[in-house]
């Protein structure tokens, strides 16, 4: 029998925690991540599976939960289920064609961050001297994306900011491995692994798909050079449902001209 493929990512964003904790101490309070993951459960049961009527695994639940409790660093608990129950609305609430608009994650994080940046900041620390366990996930998690069909996402995100570094470190003056570095923390794992990889909230083609990722790592060099700390969030937030929005819209012009055509 074969492994259910659904298992894969709470299994690889799981391991991306438990080697961050282990190599780096990220996990400063086991409450709070407790909160978050169970808040986005019941929420997208309660919502999905009682008021909807959408019968859905939980996995993507999970996945919510568990990076708003990796990725966002409050000092008290309330945002860890605020921060859940707003993933989990936005894919009931703000979507097309059953489709969200907005990574759930990537959305409760920016809508934090807008609204409490005196409570909330996101995730910052690094792998610290244990590099195995950043090499490792990356490698899992590269095979993982490719499974799903979105290695070339998660790859042309990645030559993007390597490239954009670069520029950046010849306008800034900051040492390359300087404006490299944030690709060896865990926050970036999961934002390159599970945020601009989404299935519900990316582009079908994988040409455009590319685009858009390259369109990201574009505005997000833009606002690193504003000094703007939460670039990464910011950039999908912007530029994820603009290219869905137009993507769909583009898709739906082709096929009324394939309809006329055909008429």
């Amino acid at each position: 029998m074969r492994p259910d493929r659904r298992f894969g990512p709470p299994i690889l964003i799981t391991l991306i925690l438990a080697g961050a904790h282990w190599g780096a101490g990220m996990l400063r309070s086991y409450p709070a991540i407790a909160l978050a993951i169970g808040t986005s459960l019941v929420a997208d049961l309660l919502v999905g599976r009682w008021l909807l009527r959408e019968k859905r695994a939980l996995a993507s639940a999970y996945i919510s939960g568990i990076s708003i409790g990796i990725l966002v660093r409050s000092p008290v608990l309330w945002p860890y289920a605020i921060g859940a129950l707003l993933s989990i609305l936005s894919k009931y609430v703000l979507r097309i064609d059953r489709r969200h608009l907005w990574n759930p994650s990537n959305f409760g994080i920016c809508v934090l961050l807008f609204l409490a940046p005196w409570a909330v900041a996101p995730l910052s620390v690094q792998w610290g001297n244990a590099l195995w366990p950043m090499l490792v996930i990356w490698a899992i998690g590269i095979v993982a994306v490719w499974r799903a069909g979105r290695a070339h996402i998660t790859l042309a995100y990645l030559a993007a900011f390597i490239v954009l570094a670069a520029v950046r470190s010849s306008i800034t003056g900051h040492t390359f491995l300087a404006e490299v570095a944030p690709l060896t923390g865990p926050m970036y794992q999961l934002f390159a692994l599970f945020m601009v990889t989404d299935p519900k909230t990316t582009v079908d083609s994988p040409r455009r798909g590319i685009v858009v990722v390259c369109t990201v790592a574009a505005v997000e060099a833009v606002l690193r050079l504003g000094e703007i700390v939460y670039a990464p969030f910011y950039a999908l937030f912007i530029v994820g449902p603009a290219a869905l929005l137009l993507d769909r819209s583009r898709t739906s012009r082709s096929g009324q001209e394939a309809g006329r055509i055909a008429g």
